[in-house]
Protein backbone atom coordinates (compact mmCIF):
# COMPACT_ATOMS: atom_id res chain seq x y z
CA UNK A 1 0.00 0.00 0.00
CA UNK A 2 1.26 3.47 -1.25
CA UNK A 3 1.33 6.73 0.01
CA UNK A 4 -1.24 7.60 -2.33
CA UNK A 5 -3.42 4.83 -1.53
CA UNK A 6 -7.53 4.96 -1.10
CA UNK A 7 -7.25 1.14 0.35
CA UNK A 8 -10.27 0.49 3.19
CA UNK A 9 -12.64 2.57 1.54
CA UNK A 10 -15.44 1.41 -1.05
CA UNK A 11 -15.78 4.69 -3.33
CA UNK A 12 -12.39 6.54 -4.76
CA UNK A 13 -11.38 9.32 -6.83
CA UNK A 14 -8.43 9.73 -8.95
CA UNK A 15 -6.98 12.28 -11.92
CA UNK A 16 -6.24 10.66 -15.11
CA UNK A 17 -4.29 7.12 -16.15
CA UNK A 18 -2.51 7.35 -13.48
CA UNK A 19 -5.05 7.25 -11.24
CA UNK A 20 -6.46 4.13 -13.21
CA UNK A 21 -2.94 2.82 -11.71
CA UNK A 22 -3.88 3.70 -8.63
CA UNK A 23 -7.02 2.69 -8.38
CA UNK A 24 -5.98 -0.88 -9.99
CA UNK A 25 -7.50 -3.41 -7.98
CA UNK A 26 -11.10 -2.34 -7.71
CA UNK A 27 -14.26 -4.16 -8.46
CA UNK A 28 -15.45 -1.31 -11.12
CA UNK A 29 -13.52 1.67 -12.89
CA UNK A 30 -16.29 4.43 -13.70
CA UNK A 31 -14.75 6.71 -16.47
CA UNK A 32 -15.99 10.62 -16.79
CA UNK A 33 -14.98 12.85 -19.36
CA UNK A 34 -17.63 15.30 -19.54
CA UNK A 35 -16.32 17.83 -22.30
CA UNK A 36 -17.07 15.69 -24.47
CA UNK A 37 -16.02 11.96 -24.56
CA UNK A 38 -18.32 10.49 -22.01
CA UNK A 39 -21.33 12.79 -23.33
CA UNK A 40 -21.06 11.35 -26.46
CA UNK A 41 -20.80 8.17 -25.26
CA UNK A 42 -23.90 8.63 -23.61
CA UNK A 43 -26.38 10.37 -26.41
CA UNK A 44 -25.02 7.39 -28.78
CA UNK A 45 -25.91 4.34 -25.96
CA UNK A 46 -28.87 6.00 -25.19
CA UNK A 47 -30.35 5.78 -29.06
CA UNK A 48 -29.53 1.95 -28.49
CA UNK A 49 -26.50 2.77 -30.78
CA UNK A 50 -22.69 1.01 -29.27
CA UNK A 51 -19.28 3.30 -29.02
CA UNK A 52 -15.36 1.60 -29.62
CA UNK A 53 -13.01 3.86 -28.05
CA UNK A 54 -10.08 4.28 -30.21
CA UNK A 55 -6.37 4.91 -28.85
CA UNK A 56 -5.40 8.47 -29.00
CA UNK A 57 -3.13 9.27 -31.82
CA UNK A 58 -1.54 12.95 -33.09
CA UNK A 59 -3.13 11.71 -36.64
CA UNK A 60 -6.25 10.50 -35.34
CA UNK A 61 -8.18 13.49 -36.93
CA UNK A 62 -10.69 15.70 -35.23
CA UNK A 63 -13.14 14.10 -32.25
CA UNK A 64 -16.39 13.46 -32.93
CA UNK A 65 -18.30 16.43 -30.84
CA UNK A 66 -22.01 16.01 -28.94
CA UNK A 67 -23.88 17.58 -31.49
CA UNK A 68 -22.93 15.68 -34.09
CA UNK A 69 -23.73 12.41 -32.49
CA UNK A 70 -27.16 13.01 -31.06
CA UNK A 71 -29.22 10.94 -33.11
CA UNK A 72 -26.62 8.14 -33.67
CA UNK A 73 -27.64 4.82 -32.84
CA UNK A 74 -25.23 2.80 -35.07
CA UNK A 75 -21.65 1.71 -33.70
CA UNK A 76 -19.33 4.52 -33.50
CA UNK A 77 -15.65 4.63 -33.32
CA UNK A 78 -14.57 7.63 -30.99
CA UNK A 79 -10.90 8.97 -30.59
CA UNK A 80 -10.08 11.07 -27.48
CA UNK A 81 -6.97 11.84 -25.91
CA UNK A 82 -8.86 11.45 -22.52
CA UNK A 83 -11.56 9.13 -22.15
CA UNK A 84 -11.25 7.05 -24.69
CA UNK A 85 -7.52 6.43 -23.95
CA UNK A 86 -8.76 5.87 -20.28
CA UNK A 87 -11.16 3.03 -21.22
CA UNK A 88 -8.12 1.42 -22.68
CA UNK A 89 -6.00 1.77 -19.60
CA UNK A 90 -9.03 0.62 -17.19
CA UNK A 91 -9.70 -2.61 -19.36
CA UNK A 92 -6.60 -3.47 -18.73
CA UNK A 93 -6.97 -4.00 -15.21
CA UNK A 94 -9.92 -6.10 -14.93
CA UNK A 95 -12.30 -4.18 -13.98
CA UNK A 96 -15.69 -3.61 -15.01
CA UNK A 97 -15.44 -0.22 -16.75
CA UNK A 98 -18.27 2.28 -17.29
CA UNK A 99 -18.47 5.54 -18.77
CA UNK A 100 -20.32 8.35 -16.98
CA UNK A 101 -20.89 11.88 -17.55
CA UNK A 102 -23.82 14.80 -15.89
CA UNK A 103 -26.24 13.36 -17.94
CA UNK A 104 -26.39 9.42 -16.37
CA UNK A 105 -24.58 10.36 -13.31
CA UNK A 106 -27.12 8.18 -11.49
CA UNK A 107 -27.86 5.25 -13.64
CA UNK A 108 -24.03 4.38 -14.18
CA UNK A 109 -23.93 4.69 -10.57
CA UNK A 110 -26.84 2.36 -9.78
CA UNK A 111 -25.20 -0.26 -12.53
CA UNK A 112 -21.92 0.15 -10.88
CA UNK A 113 -22.82 -1.25 -7.48
CA UNK A 114 -24.91 -3.66 -9.08
CA UNK A 115 -21.28 -4.96 -10.55
CA UNK A 116 -19.16 -4.77 -7.41
CA UNK A 117 -18.09 -3.77 -3.96
CA UNK A 118 -15.30 -1.40 -4.60
CA UNK A 119 -15.96 1.56 -6.53
CA UNK A 120 -13.22 3.82 -8.10
CA UNK A 121 -14.58 7.24 -10.08
CA UNK A 122 -11.89 8.23 -12.33
CA UNK A 123 -12.12 12.06 -13.60
CA UNK A 124 -9.85 12.50 -16.94
CA UNK A 125 -8.99 15.61 -16.85
CA UNK A 126 -7.76 17.73 -19.91
CA UNK A 127 -4.04 17.81 -21.19
CA UNK A 128 -1.69 21.11 -21.11
CA UNK A 129 -0.59 21.58 -24.56
CA UNK A 130 -3.76 19.95 -26.06
CA UNK A 131 -5.40 22.48 -28.45
CA UNK A 132 -8.01 20.43 -30.93
CA UNK A 133 -10.12 23.65 -31.67
CA UNK A 134 -7.15 25.29 -33.11
CA UNK A 135 -4.15 23.60 -34.37
CA UNK A 136 -5.68 20.32 -34.75
CA UNK A 137 -4.43 17.09 -32.33
CA UNK A 138 -1.07 16.64 -31.12
CA UNK A 139 1.29 15.57 -28.01
CA UNK A 140 0.17 16.94 -25.07
CA UNK A 141 1.33 17.32 -21.79
CA UNK A 142 0.50 17.13 -18.23
CA UNK A 143 -2.57 16.64 -16.75
CA UNK A 144 -4.80 19.60 -15.49
CA UNK A 145 -7.80 18.64 -13.56
CA UNK A 146 -10.75 20.34 -14.21
CA UNK A 147 -13.96 21.50 -13.04
CA UNK A 148 -16.43 20.05 -15.38
CA UNK A 149 -14.95 16.61 -14.97
CA UNK A 150 -14.82 16.93 -10.68
CA UNK A 151 -18.56 17.70 -10.66
CA UNK A 152 -19.20 14.68 -12.69
CA UNK A 153 -17.29 12.46 -10.77
CA UNK A 154 -19.40 13.90 -7.90
CA UNK A 155 -22.09 13.54 -9.13
CA UNK A 156 -21.86 9.48 -9.44
CA UNK A 157 -20.39 9.58 -6.01
CA UNK A 158 -23.28 11.58 -4.70
CA UNK A 159 -25.40 8.74 -6.14
CA UNK A 160 -23.37 5.69 -4.66
CA UNK A 161 -23.64 4.26 -1.28
CA UNK A 162 -20.55 2.50 0.74
CA UNK A 163 -18.12 4.06 2.78
CA UNK A 164 -15.83 7.15 0.72
CA UNK A 165 -12.40 8.81 0.84
CA UNK A 166 -11.92 12.22 2.02
CA UNK A 167 -10.95 12.46 -2.41
CA UNK A 168 -14.99 10.80 -3.25
CA UNK A 169 -16.68 12.81 -0.30
CA UNK A 170 -15.47 16.38 -1.38
CA UNK A 171 -15.86 15.50 -5.14
CA UNK A 172 -19.50 14.67 -3.81
CA UNK A 173 -19.61 17.55 -1.38
CA UNK A 174 -18.48 19.55 -4.74
CA UNK A 175 -21.85 18.08 -6.53
CA UNK A 176 -24.24 18.78 -4.60
CA UNK A 177 -23.18 22.29 -3.20
CA UNK A 178 -22.63 23.57 -6.78
CA UNK A 179 -24.64 25.37 -9.67
CA UNK A 180 -23.81 23.03 -12.21
CA UNK A 181 -24.77 24.23 -15.29
CA UNK A 182 -23.43 27.96 -14.48
CA UNK A 183 -19.84 26.35 -12.63
CA UNK A 184 -18.97 24.47 -16.31
CA UNK A 185 -20.37 27.20 -18.39
CA UNK A 186 -18.44 29.49 -16.96
CA UNK A 187 -15.47 27.03 -16.39
CA UNK A 188 -12.09 27.16 -18.74
CA UNK A 189 -12.87 24.52 -20.66
CA UNK A 190 -16.63 25.42 -21.24
CA UNK A 191 -16.15 29.03 -22.52
CA UNK A 192 -13.76 27.74 -25.13
CA UNK A 193 -16.48 25.23 -26.38
CA UNK A 194 -18.98 28.39 -26.53
CA UNK A 195 -16.63 30.95 -27.90
CA UNK A 196 -15.80 28.77 -30.48
CA UNK A 197 -19.24 28.05 -31.54
CA UNK A 198 -19.86 24.80 -29.97
CA UNK A 199 -22.47 25.71 -27.35
CA UNK A 200 -24.66 23.14 -27.83
CA UNK A 201 -21.87 20.79 -26.92
CA UNK A 202 -21.97 22.23 -23.30
CA UNK A 203 -25.75 22.33 -23.50
CA UNK A 204 -25.86 18.64 -24.38
CA UNK A 205 -23.33 18.08 -21.40
CA UNK A 206 -24.81 20.17 -18.60
CA UNK A 207 -27.91 18.31 -18.57
CA UNK A 208 -28.07 16.37 -15.10
CA UNK A 209 -29.36 12.90 -14.53
CA UNK A 210 -31.72 13.26 -18.18
CA UNK A 211 -30.39 9.52 -19.05
CA UNK A 212 -31.26 5.98 -17.91
CA UNK A 213 -28.10 4.88 -20.29
CA UNK A 214 -25.20 2.97 -18.00
CA UNK A 215 -22.78 2.15 -20.82
CA UNK A 216 -20.77 -0.61 -20.13
CA UNK A 217 -17.38 -1.48 -21.99
CA UNK A 218 -17.19 -4.88 -23.37
CA UNK A 219 -14.84 -6.82 -25.54
CA UNK A 220 -13.96 -3.59 -26.56
CA UNK A 221 -17.18 -1.54 -26.95
CA UNK A 222 -19.31 0.48 -24.59
CA UNK A 223 -22.59 -0.61 -25.18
Amino acid sequence: MGVFSQEGYQLRLEWGPEGVDALRGCDVLVIVDVLSFTTSVDLVVGNGGQVRPSRWKPSSGKTLRPASLAGESGLVELPSPNGSNLCFLAAETGAHVLAACLRNATAVARRAQELGKTIGVIPGGERWGLDILHSGPREFGPLRPCVEDYLGAGAVLAALTGTASPEARLAATAFRTTDVPAAVRGCGSGRELVENGHSADVDLAVRINVSTAAPVLVDGVLR
